[in-house]
């Protein structure tokens, strides 16, 4: 069982000593204070289960210390105040900061071990909710039964029991933070936090706070690194970061420890990074732009998210799974998109990818009219990107092999009849003039499943 680590502040060498002794014989590891200024760095160091805290103290009272803590949100631990010189007023105030209990001096040691205790349970069923909350909500995984989807989901499964970093490697809006998130979920990391930050979001010259903190004055700004202890970090379009926090996440990941920054002392931490690129790495690494060592560390294991186009069979479950989602959270009235809209939208080659689809379907749910999508709604709402799409050749399949041309064509004309016909095998077979056997022969052979269409 893991020792509660317990955090004793105050300014009397014999009530130090004393409460050490007791609270060790209980088996709790023990850390001591003896100023506020002390305790800032033990908190910081150290990350307490619990404190107990002196309000009257030479260099900063325990309130100031105790509202300090929750303004700038350091403190994810109960905090049991002690005094002996303390008015009810106080004891009033404290609790309505924060505090979790108040004890007066001289301390009762029956009721000292009690409330420590007592607050120790709070906290651990507090975050056993959180973390019960966290299971409730389904795990989202990525949209599509695409032989592609499929091989991926089936890869990040495996890679989820490891704690090998990860780059996910693809286009704009092709998917890479769900894929992250779906990395994060199906990990033992699922009860920690997951940090998602766009990388090219800071200035160059605030980078460095924002990822690794600050200490100025006696104040702590804990950066991303901190904030993701015991979770995941997804670096997103990793490529953006400046040099300087290039060389300083470096060291960062191979000690697995960094200095915040106008700091000293070294902070551990056990983060898992999964970073995102639209670009070329070895081509930057060549330009000059990024670290080949950064490289190194981020890319253990690359995985390719493919690009929309490539995958098109999925984008009628992902019109379902996006209407469905746009109603049930944000109440837009249910429309449908028919298997014709469905066909139409499977040759658009979608510059955008799935960020371009989804932005799509609420623009049409939000300003459309009707239970249905129409064919003319779509084409006024793609507008310019359709006309582009045009001038560089529709269908896709037109600049590919003629294999696997025709493939995608049978392809997309069996899955547009079956939707037709709900799955309906032998009238499809009659529809289309196939025998039923070499029908059969051809669904699987080009991966059409016809059993989820009845």
């Amino acid at each position: 069982m893991i020792k509660s680590k317990i955090l004793i502040v105050d300014d009397e060498p014999d009530i130090r000593q004393l409460l050490s002794e007791i609270l060790e014989d209980e088996g709790y590891l023990v850390s001591i204070a003896e100023s506020g200024s002390e305790a800032r760095k033990r908190l910081n160091e150290q990350r307490p289960d619990l404190i107990l805290l002196d309000i009257w103290m030479p260099d900063e009272d325990g309130i100031s210390l105790l509202k300090d803590w929750l303004k700038n949100g350091y403190l994810d631990c109960p905090v049991i105040m002690m005094s002996g010189h303390a008015t009810i007023e106080t004891a009033v105030e404290a609790t309505r900061l924060g505090a979790h209990d108040f004890l007066e001096k001289p301390l009762s040691m029956a009721k000292l071990l009690v409330t420590v205790e007592r607050a120790l349970e709070a906290a651990r069923l507090r975050k056993e909710n959180i973390g019960l909350k966290r299971r409730v909500e389904p795990v989202l995984e990525p949209i599509g039964k695409s032989a592609a989807m499929e091989r991926l989901r089936e890869q990040i499964k495996k890679l989820a029991q490891h704690d090998a970093r990860v780059l996910l490697v693809g286009e704009p809006g092709s998917g890479k933070e769900t894929f992250a998130r779906y990395l994060h979920q199906m990990s033992p990391r699922r009860e920690g936090p997951f940090i998602d930050v766009g990388v090219g979001a800071f200035a160059p010259d605030h980078s460095a706070v924002e990822f690794f903190g600050r200490e100025s004055g006696g104040h702590i700004h804990r950066g991303l690194l901190e904030q993701a202890h015991g979770g995941s970090l997804f670096l997103d379009e990793v490529a953006d970061m400046d040099g300087d926090t290039q060389l300083r996440l470096l060291s960062a990941l191979e000690s697995r420890a960094f200095s915040r920054i106008g700091g000293s002392d070294p902070i551990n931490v056990d983060v898992r990074v999964i970073a995102s690129t639209r670009k070329m790495l070895e081509e930057e690494v060549r330009n000059g732009v990024f670290r080949r060592d950064l490289l190194y560390q981020l890319n253990v294991v690359t995985l390719k998210i493919p690009p929309l186009r490539e995958h098109t069979e999925d984008i009628p479950e992902l019109l379902s799974w996006y209407v469905d989602y746009f109603v049930s959270r944000e109440k837009i009235p249910f429309r449908r998109f028919p298997v014709a809209v469905q066909n139409f939208l499977r040759n658009y080659p979608w510059p955008g990818n799935i960020r371009e689809l989804k932005n799509l379907v609420q623009r049409l749910m939000i300003l459309g009219a009707g239970e249905e999508v129409s064919l003319d709604e779509v084409r006024s709402a793609l507008g310019e990107s359709l006309n582009v799409a045009n001038i560089q050749g529709q269908p896709d399949f037109f600049g590919l092999p003629l294999k696997e041309a025709r493939d995608k064509f049978e392809k997309a004309y069996l899955e547009y009849h079956l939707e037709k016909y709900s799955g309906n095998v032998a009238r499809l077979s009659q529809a289309i003039g196939l025998e039923r056997t070499h029908l059969y022969r051809k669904l699987n052979s080009l991966g059409v499943n016809f059993k989820d269409r009845r």
